[in-house]
């Protein structure tokens, strides 16, 4: 059996962040491409520093000679997510950053591995070892740690955006560390919040009074008591922000993104590759599998281990992990997820129709543990898999 009684810490970053103003230019960039060519092949690359944004990487589509059509409109993709983040900065301000724009084809040695022809069918994007993870501590069936560091800033921002706290700005970063007693969360024992803000004599007691009620209000009755130690900005000042106060790059928050170190990570990122890619689609199907075994009771956890090589279709292997907590053996899980899902890149995006202009809004607060929207976003989060599993079983 898992350990019962301990302490866990998960932390999040803001949409502010630097590396997430990167992976939403990054996915802003791949939903425009997908909303023209659902079969686009994108793998867009962001960095951004003081007064300037880079975007590179490759992209593939069926009319080549479309690319250059598309080429005009991606500074002012770039701008736009710049402006809804909120940065209007002397030396970040969406209006007079510097976006250099260097996008070009994709390889044709990477295409033919990829692409379906007469002989095979769609392959892997590339090789490697992508992790899906789900726990019944949370309604979510997420680790409840990185859950809540997530929801917290979201409400921060949802408030800095609407006009009730605007002092706030949009670089951000918080910290939960949990009591567990018998296996569930109980207590929250330190939480680190640290903001950035629009006033020069704003100190942490400031700041403190400003998001507490936001943090009482998102987190569970009973999680903070007299014995919760608060950081909130630490280090006092917290003004310049954002790509002006540390470079940001595309892709660098993987475990922000997934299950806050709860769960193995392949070391794949997410923002700016299409679904062809598996480090995404096959990270996304694996957490389908895995909230599906959960909710169909076959575990309290479950973890779904997918591995695939390039220009191969089939998964190499597939290992479960239910950490003492099943009711089943793992192998017949393993046989079960097999069955009931196409785990082929094709496959992978057809049935959670992947090809679709869902992945900006997945760039900040977490890409599982949200609800499934009406347009297909985050269809990986459903549980429509539950009676297949039982049956497969």
């Amino acid at each position: 059996m898992t350990r019962q009684n301990y302490i866990f810490t998960s932390e999040s970053v803001s949409e502010g962040h630097p590396d997430k103003v990167c992976d939403r230019i990054s996915d802003a960039v791949l939903d425009a491409l997908i909303a023209e060519e659902p079969e686009a092949r994108v793998a867009c690359e962001t960095f951004a520093t003081t007064n300037r944004v880079v975007i590179g990487g490759e992209v593939g589509l069926a009319d080549q000679d479309k690319l250059q059509d598309y080429m005009a409109s991606i500074e002012d993709i770039a701008r736009a997510c710049i402006k809804d983040i909120g940065y209007e900065q002397d030396k970040f301000h969406h209006e007079t950053v510097e976006v250099t724009n260097l996008l070009h084809e994709q390889s044709a040695h990477i295409a033919q591995g990829v692409d379906a022809s007469n002989e095979k069918d769609e392959g892997a994007g590339d090789q490697g070892i992508m992790f899906g993870y789900a726990t019944d501590e949370t309604p979510e069936l997420m680790p409840a740690p990185i859950l809540y560091a997530h929801k917290i800033l979201k409400r921060l921002a949802e408030v800095r955006k609407d006009g009730t706290e605007p002092t706030l700005r949009p670089d951000a970063k918080s910290q939960l560390s949990l009591r567990y007693e018998n296996g569930l969360p109980v207590e929250v024992t330190q939480l680190v919040l640290s903001t950035q803000h629009a006033d020069e004599g704003q100190t942490s007691a400031h700041i403190r009074e400003i998001v507490e009620p936001y943090i009482r209000e998102v987190l569970p009755e009973g999680w903070l008591t007299d014995k919760t130690e608060w950081w909130v900005n630490p280090t006092g000042k917290f003004v310049i922000g954002g790509p002006d106060g540390d470079a940001g790059l595309t892709g660098r928050k993987i475990i922000v993104d997934t299950y806050g170190g709860a769960a193995p990570h392949g070391g794949g990122a997410f923002s700016g590759k299409d679904p062809t890619k598996v480090d995404r689609s096959a990270a996304y199907a694996a957490r389908y599998l895995a909230k599906n075994v959960v909710a169909a009771g076959l575990a309290g956890k479950c973890s779904i281990q997918l591995s695939y090589a390039i220009g191969i279709s089939k998964p190499l292997s597939i290992y479960a992990d239910t950490y003492g907590t099943g009711k089943v053996d793992e192998a017949e899980i393993e046989a079960a997820v097999a069955k009931v899902m196409d785990l082929t890149p094709r496959g992978i995006r057809s049935h959670l129709a992947l090809n679709k202009p869902i992945y900006q809004r997945t760039a900040a607060y977490g890409h599982f543990g949200r609800a499934p929207d009406e347009d297909g976003g985050f269809s990986w989060e459903n549980t429509d898999l539950v009676e297949a599993l039982k049956a497969a079983i």
